[in-house]
């Protein structure tokens, strides 16, 4: 390993050296931290997305997961972007230093559970790195290190004041049930329609399951007459992997829809199965019961501060309408009172009704804000700011309304979408190395003054770009041994990811640390609410205010999105008569008149001017 080894290796005993601490101090005295952390609600956090094994390898010795032979069977290849490279608990617990001095203060961990190691059709095989294919949900994955190694990092970040979040799954297991019928991924989905549960194998195939009222009855006693799993396919669990998955009653295909694979659509987005991975029947109280068991236990050991949920949309609401008051009740029960839950409900056509609608009909507290995403990287990138400008209105869709949209997690790309960088530089091809790190400035800038929870992809800081989303969007951020990703030209520097990419000196890291540190004591840029004061279908000013929610002191935030200068008059409230700059361009000292200021920003640039008491 390059790089501060000295620094590396002291951030390494942190937990020993905090757990020392913790036993010669008080446990009064040692509550106040903790308190203060679990005080803070949900907006007033800004969010680092790390996929634990792409980040740092604090021991080689679990790259394997302690599995013994070739990369089909350890998931081990660290020159291959589709297998484990070898990051794990140790190395993200010792980089801590560097994710609290970007400013963050809630880190989000990529699943971390027990996974399949290796799944896919001969030829076309990948490791479950990701995190995404369980097996286990009850324990880490060897891979990524041990139980005790997951408490160490919790009680680190927590000594830091760091929260943790968790990625879950509730949706889907590994893929390990299989069909009778066809072969490998090539199960295309059959409907409730032409393979009823009454039916073996269709409408004309033998009676089962009598009496069973339908999966919209969610009663104990209806689905305990649910006892034949073999309505579409046949499924069977392959020799071997009788037991695989934990808790037990996983393992038993009656507790799955085994209708073959989704095609995204319609009824099969919610019963399909995602490329094969066995689609729970989260209709089944039985099934709702053991989730809400398993992930409360990781609350009661640990002491976890959120949840995000994976896939959430590909699940009935009613089955959130359950889970999320009971998951908050638990975490109440730990001390948790703030505790943060936020689904994953992913569209293409970045719609904020869509994503209202399962924080209306799912109950869900929070969800990725998908249209957040695209509205500030098509501004930012040269578009029309009109969809930006618009979010203030469309947070009124929301359960609770725009005060309820302040604890959308933003951002500005992610582990499936693809990162910020690459958004632009496909929205600008031919646009000079300068200009782009100006407009990823000019993202993070949005991302981290407008209304929501700043969300940051590892990595991004860095400049990691990329060339698309999934695989080619996960580099590492330890010295990589893969060569599409040490080709890629950074953005904001010369080094490759063939070096580690640690570079607190790195101007996009500076950045985010600047507006992430503005942020959490600027109480307008964290809770205020937010009034549109200008933008237009050409690159050009976009400005919005936000204001106090105690005091009503209002925080202009201007942007400029187009590469020549701007200068304009724009609307604020009368009361602001004078302004200081609170970071990026220098503001006008004082209004123009009562109502109206003069802003003027140089190409690409941008503004945070807070008006004087």
């Amino acid at each position: 390993m390059t790089g501060n080894i000295g620094e590396f290796e002291m951030n390494r005993l942190l937990p020993s050296l905090a757990a020392l601490a913790a036993s010669l101090v008080a446990p009064t005295a040692m509550a106040g931290p903790l308190e203060d952390l679990r005080a803070r609600t949900p907006e007033q956090e800004v969010i680092y997305f790390v996929l634990p094994d792409r980040f740092e390898n604090g021991d080689p010795s679990n790259d394997a997961g302690g599995l013994k032979g070739g990369k089909l069977v350890t998931g081990f290849d660290p020159a291959d972007k589709a297998f484990y490279h070898g990051g794990d608990l140790k190395g993200l617990t010792a980089r801590l230093g560097y994710i609290q001095n970007l400013g963050a203060t809630a880190i989000w961990v990529g699943p971390i559970f027990r996974n399949k190691p290796v799944q896919g059709p001969k030829g076309n095989e990948s490791a479950g790195y990701h995190g995404y294919w369980i097996t286990d949900f009850t324990h880490v994955d060897p891979h990524f290190g041990t139980d005790a190694d997951f408490k160490a990092l919790v009680d680190a970040a927590h000594a830091r004041g760091l929260k943790v979040y968790m990625d879950i799954i509730a949706n889907h297991t590994a893929d390990v049930i299989q069909y009778r019928e066809g072969s490998g991924e090539g199960y295309p989905y059959r409907s409730k329609a032409d393979y009823p549960f009454s039916r073996k194998g269709g409408v004309g195939g033998a009676p089962i399951n009598p009496g069973f009222a339908g999966d919209s009855d969610a009663s104990a006693a209806n689905w305990a007459k649910m006892t034949v799993p073999s309505f579409a396919y046949t499924p069977y669990v392959p020799k071997g992997e009788e037991r695989v998955k934990v808790p037990a009653w996983l393992n038993d295909p009656i507790y799955y829809h085994n209708r073959g694979n989704t095609d995204w659509k319609g009824e099969s987005a919610q019963y399909g199965d995602f490329v094969g991975l066995d689609d729970l029947a989260t209709e089944n109280p039985r099934v709702v019961e053991g989730m809400i068991a398993i992930y409360g236990d990781w609350i009661d050991k640990y002491g976890v501060d959120g949840f995000r949920i994976d896939t959430a949309k590909h699940v009935n609401p009613e089955f959130w309408r359950a889970f999320v008051p009971a998951i908050k009740a638990r975490a109440a029960a730990k001390g948790i009172p703030n505790f943060h839950i936020f689904g994953e409900v992913m569209s293409g056509d970045y719609d904020p009704a869509l994503l209202a609608s399962w924080t209306r009909n799912a109950a869900l507290p929070g969800v990725l804000d998908f249209a957040f995403m695209h509205a500030v990287l098509k501004a930012a990138g040269g578009g029309s700011s009109e969809e930006l400008a618009r979010l203030p209105d469309d947070d009124g869709l929301y359960e609770g309304g725009a005060r309820a949209a302040m604890q959308l997690p933003t951002f500005l790309g992610n582990h499936d979408a693809g990162r910020a960088a690459m958004f632009l530089k496909a929205a600008n091809p031919a646009m000079s190395a300068d200009e782009l790190l100006k407009r990823d400035e000019l993202a993070h800038a949005m991302l981290l003054t407008l209304r929501g929870v700043p969300t940051i992809y590892y990595g991004d800081e860095q400049g990691f770009a990329g060339a698309g989303g999934d695989q080619l969007s996960r580099q590492d951020m330890f010295a990589s041994k893969v060569a599409i990703y040490n080709g890629e030209a950074l953005v904001g520097t010369a080094k490759t990811t063939k070096t580690e990419s640690f570079d607190p000196a790195h101007p996009l890291y500076q950045l985010i640390a600047q507006l992430s540190a503005l942020r959490v004591k600027t109480p307008a840029l964290t809770e205020g609410r937010s009034v549109t004061r200008a933008a237009s279908e050409k690159p050009g000013l976009v400005a919005v205010s936000r204001f106090d929610p105690k005091t009503g002191r209002e925080v202009l935030l201007a942007f400029n999105t187009s590469t020549a200068p701007v200068s304009a008059q724009v609307a604020v409230d009368p009361a602001s008569l004078a302004f200081e700059t609170l970071a990026g361009t220098a503001c006008a000292a004082t209004a123009s008149a009562p109502g109206s200021v003069r802003v003027e920003l140089p190409p690409l640039g941008f503004a945070v001017c807070a008006a004087k008491p």
